[in-house]
């Protein structure tokens, strides 16, 4: 091993190399980490209709993706995405599985949207490039992807509201009182204990688990992006990619607020090494294969975060771990088949504390970086993408609606949202105090 590399390994700390605690301890913490990430990750091709185990088998391939992309140097997990399940809502409403690989392909086409960021960072630096997405246009459209989601979180609650409940109250106990590992896995004790109280009561069709096998393979070509180019529906693709792709604004701002957060946890700048480019072009490249294959988006996972935090391991190699387990899972469907079986109300539940949490989160965005809401400008903007995004959605058609000649264009709410947020900042002059206080004309952002 050459000099460099092992003055890098000595700044890197003790707590952050793991082959001091060798082979049995590193799969212990590679288990935790695989827990850590394994309720909400699943909860998404259940609320969707997607693969369970094409699900595990591309968060586990896009983690090794990710840490290949970025150097093995950032230990992230990189897990099922909720900010698309709006989109995926928008084509499929009811997981149909003929219409779930045109969401895939929408998504697939917002993972280039990683790309261009990249390439737009690489050149030009992240502050040239991060004034179009100031947190007046990512705070509301992340604050409306919760909103827009709500309805299906509270019709799967109404199945059956004692066990809605249950998952409700066991994962808020945890989330606020918890200590320790109980508090880095509320999803899954809150989806066990709901999952006990279904069973209970009746609820739970253990059929499909006995059916199931012990060992098959995770994909099915039907189920990928590549079948539906047979007899592609055009107007349907090209609605898919408009509705969906504007999401990818809103993760990618995601992607980096969670960069920052490991950079804190582990005291290194990965936006310098290995860089922000190299991080965002890792999850898009994760998203756009996973999506391809007929799995979720990736999105690097705060929950992974947090046990770096409690074990205090920041070596990236314990994350790999993980994702070898999460591979390995994937090829059992009894597996999946246990996870399938998991009531409507069971997710219902979860989903109202995680779609509210994904609001929560937008508005934090906008007060911790302390947006001006009595310039007007800030609030048409933040008023605009709110009220579009939400009222679309639940207008009669649910979208707009665009003919050209024989193609039918469905256009989201939060597609609309978007688009009309970031094409305000852009052009509404900005009125800064040092402006007005100097009596200069205010400029127009560029």
């Amino acid at each position: 091993m050459g000099k460099s590399t092992k003055k890098s390994t000595i700044n890197q700390g003790a707590i952050y190399d793991a082959r001091q605690l060798g082979a049995p301890k590193m799969m212990v913490l590679g288990i935790q980490h695989m827990f850590a990430m394994f309720g909400a990750t699943v909860l998404v091709p259940q609320l969707t209709g997607l693969s369970v185990s094409a699900t595990l088998l591309f968060a586990g391939l896009g983690t090794l993706l990710f840490h290949f992309i970025s150097k093995g140097m950032v230990p992230a997990f990189l897990g099922s995405s909720f900010a698309f399940l709006a989109g995926y809502g928008a084509i499929a409403p009811n997981g149909e599985k003929e219409l779930l690989p045109y969401a895939c392909f929408g998504v697939a086409t917002a993972a280039i949207l990683y790309f261009v960021l990249a390439g737009l960072i690489k050149a030009f630096g992240v502050k040239r490039v991060m004034k179009f997405f100031p947190p007046v246009v990512t705070g509301p459209i992340i604050i409306a992807i919760g909103l827009t989601l709500s309805q299906s979180a509270v019709d799967n609650c109404s199945a059956n509201w004692i066990v809605a409940l249950v998952a409700i109250v066991i994962v808020v106990v945890c989330n606020i009182w918890g200590k320790g590992m109980i508090r880095v896995i509320p999803i899954i004790l809150g989806a066990l204990g709901s999952y006990i109280t279904a069973v209970l009561m009746g609820e739970v069709d253990f059929s499909g688990i006995k059916s199931a096998a012990w060992f098959g393979l995770p994909v099915r070509m039907e189920d990928t992006v590549f079948a539906i180019f047979k007899s592609p529906d055009t107007s349907l693709l090209i609605t898919a990619v408009i509705t969906i792709m504007p999401i990818a604004i809103a993760t990618m701002m995601e992607h980096i607020g969670d960069i920052a957060a490991i950079s804190s946890t582990v005291n290194r700048n990965f936006f310098e090494e290995p860089g922000l480019h190299r991080t965002l072009v890792g999850d898009g490249l994760a998203t756009l294969v996973a999506s391809l294959f007929g799995a979720p988006a990736n999105t690097t996972y705060g929950e992974n975060t947090g046990v770096l935090t409690l074990s205090r391991v920041y070596d990236p190699r314990v994350i790999r771990i993980a994702a070898c387990i999460a591979i390995v899972f994937s090829f059992s469907p009894k597996f999946a088949a246990v996870i399938s079986s998991m009531p409507a109300a069971t997710c219902g539940g979860i989903s109202i504390v995680l779609y509210g949490m994904i609001s929560a989160v937008g508005v934090r965005n906008v007060v911790e970086n302390q947006v001006d809401f009595k310039e007007s400008r800030n609030v048409i903007i933040a008023a605009l993408i709110l009220v579009l995004s939400i009222g679309v959605k639940y207008s009669a058609a649910g979208a707009i609606n665009i003919n050209i000649g024989e193609i039918n264009i469905g256009l989201s709410g939060l597609a609309v949202g978007a688009l009309v947020g970031i094409l305000l900042n852009a052009l509404l002059p900005d009125f800064s105090t040092e402006d007005v206080n100097e009596g200069k004309e205010p400029k127009p952002l560029k």
